[in-house]
């Protein structure tokens, strides 16, 4: 059997604002809860697509700043990133939720109609939300 994508884990400070916000903006709902003891769980969230947060409460404080624009350039996680049909219309229903560090930039000498933002989740995590990506014809056809 084939390996699937399973979920991205993250560990937050504000569980029900970094929930709220991924509820209301991309679909996301409980999907389970186990306890870690403690008063600490640890929460699964999933949208329709099967797509889910594994999310762990912190055990230390953050060693460094986080990243601004379109996510740290070191090795390691950039930012998460959600397909929409039109971001100006996904900036316009997040409201002031909306706190955009990058863009929204054009990529039309790449893929016509391929375009980007980039903003933060209230842990500061970059999310990246685009418009019109398509993969290239001539490696889809190899694969």
């Amino acid at each position: 059997m084939e390996p699937s994508f399973f979920h991205l884990a993250l560990t937050v400070k504000n569980l029900p604002a970094f929930e709220a916000f991924y509820a209301k903006h991309f679909g996301f709902f409980r999907a389970r809860t186990i306890s870690l003891g403690d008063d600490a769980e640890l929460v699964f969230l999933k949208n329709d697509k099967n797509i889910y947060l594994e999310i762990f409460p912190p055990e230390e404080d953050r060693p460094y700043a986080m990243s601004e624009a379109d996510g740290p350039h070191y090795p390691g996680l950039r930012h998460i990133a959600f397909s929409v049909d039109d971001i100006d219309e996904k900036l316009k229903s997040m409201g002031e939720d909306a706190v955009i560090t990058l863009g929204p930039l054009h990529f039309d000498d790449v893929i016509e109609g391929w375009k980007t933002v980039w903003l933060k989740d209230p842990e500061g995590n970059i999310i990246e939300i685009t418009q019109g990506y398509r993969d290239q014809e001539d490696l889809v056809a190899q694969a």
